[in-house]
């Protein structure tokens, strides 16, 4: 019987990482985050340090556990061991229907859009192109993962360059210097501060997002105990620098007062810098970026679904193996063929929206299973131990929680129509739980006397 492979080593994951979290947030959000924080350079700085340094507690926590279960599926796997699986269900049920395929989509509509910058394109095109970005990179996961993988690291790689270049442009280039230095001081820290520092961290977390989708390829690392936590640290650690430079470059470009007026800040930047004709370049630039980053999603998610269909809660047939590739080949198609249809519709966006901040939900309750993994199976072999237990998971599923909250009291009624998303899925849920031969009790049961 075709099983998984173990292929992945630690460049691999590194690059896997910082080539699904690097997208288009970074050419983006750095505009929005000043403005929400007044201008302030100071403060701005903080938030995304303050990200950056939030994802760091998030990922030694993970690290821990894949160390301890190496298993495919990865954070469903631990809420299921931890949380029960219903809890678990209701993430797959939530990565499959939005947040997975709705992230393809988002980035295969994103690399239309930036290609049209490059090669004017018409509505029809940019669907068809959008499409066929879903399909080719579905096919080369299908494929196989080590001929994805590579794929990958070129692409990251490729991008990360790039963006270093734009910013060393930038940098030796911009007169912004003085205007910056005078921006740095933070104020008074008061409450109305701390309020704008809370609306900016939301932003910088969704440019930091992507750091959790290597759990799910735990079932393919070579040697999981020793690379999963320190593939984990370095990754973040380099792209809170690269996310840091970049903010600089843009300062330096523009000032922090244009450069919080703008939504497009990487293109305005190189604008001020170069000219008109550097708009190309900036598009080219997310272009690269765009595709390497929707290229992790079909190498990670669906083993999510492959691990809900080994325990009897999705179709069996998402459960199989590519005798040749050795890769869930139906769960990645499935993915793909959801993820273009939502690429052809635009009402989706809002889908997305309901349903995205759910996802930071079951990152917390993520986290928050080392507490339960450290008493009910205290027996497993734990080749690396998070530092800073209890307070570094703690912190992190506390974090994860105000994130959930904000989001409900500012925006109920989208709050309240992504929680109603996701929870359509209890009856789906009881329904597979129905149909399944093997209560997951029993699985439960088995896994309590295994480490795999």
């Amino acid at each position: 019987m075709a099983h998984l492979v173990r292929t992945l080593n630690f460049r691999d994951m590194v690059l896997l990482i910082v080539g699904s979290v690097i997208g288009s947030g970074i050419f983006l959000v750095p505009g929005v985050v000043l403005r929400q924080v007044d201008g302030s350079v100071g403060v701005a700085a903080l938030v995304w340090i303050g990200g950056g340094v939030l994802s760091l507690l998030g990922a030694l926590t993970y690290g821990e556990m894949a160390a301890m279960k190496p298993e495919a599926g990865g954070l469903y796997v631990y809420i299921r061991d931890a949380f029960g699986p219903l809890s678990a269900f209701l993430y797959g049920w939530a990565m499959f229907l939005a947040i997975a395929s709705g992230t393809i989509a988002s980035l295969a509509v994103a690399f239309s859009t930036y290609l049209n910058a490059v090669v004017p394109l018409g509505v029809l095109t940019s669907k068809l192109i959008s499409v066929a970005t879903i399909a080719l990179v579905t096919a080369v996961n299908v494929w196989g993962t080590r001929k994805s993988s590579d794929f990958q690291n070129w692409t990251t790689l490729i991008k990360v360059l790039m963006i270093l270049s734009m910013c060393a442009v930038l940098l030796f280039m911009g007169r912004g210097y003085s205007a910056t230095a005078s921006a740095i001081p933070a104020g008074t820290v008061n409450v109305a501060l701390l309020s704008k520092f809370g609306l900016g961290m939301i932003g910088v977390l969704w440019a930091y997002e992507g750091w959790q989708f290597i759990t799910y390829s735990a079932g393919e690392v070579k040697n999981p105990q020793k690379d999963f936590p320190r593939s984990l640290l370095w990754s973040v650690l380099a792209l809170a620098a690269v996310y840091l430079i970049a903010n600089a470059g843009y300062l330096v470009a523009l000032g922090p007062a244009r450069a919080a007026a703008s939504d497009t800040i990487a293109a305005t930047a190189f604008t001020a810098v170069l000219g008109p004709s550097a708009g190309k370049l900036v598009a080219l630039t997310i272009l690269i970026s765009v595709f390497s980053a929707v290229n992790t999603v079909p190498l990670t998610a669906p083993r999510v679904f492959y691990a809900m269909a080994s325990d009897g809660l999705f179709f069996r047939k998402l459960a199989d193996v590519h005798p040749r590739f050795h890769t869930p080949a139906t769960a990645i198609i499935a993915l793909g063929i959801w993820a273009a249809v939502l690429s052809c519709f635009g009402q989706f966006q809002q889908l997305i929206g309901y349903t995205i901040f759910v996802a930071w939900i079951f990152y917390g309750l993520g986290a928050a299973s080392i507490f339960i993994y450290r008493t009910k199976y205290a027996d497993l072999p734990r080749p690396y131990r998070v530092p800073g237990y209890p307070w570094t998971p703690l912190i992190f599923t506390l974090a994860a929680a105000a994130l959930v909250v904000n989001v409900v009291v500012s925006t109920p009624i989208n709050g309240l129509a992504g929680l109603g998303i996701v929870a359509i899925g209890v009856p789906v849920y009881l329904l597979w739980r129905n149909r399944s031969g093997e209560t997951l009790a029993q699985r439960a049961n088995v896994r309590s006397v295994s480490p795999e």
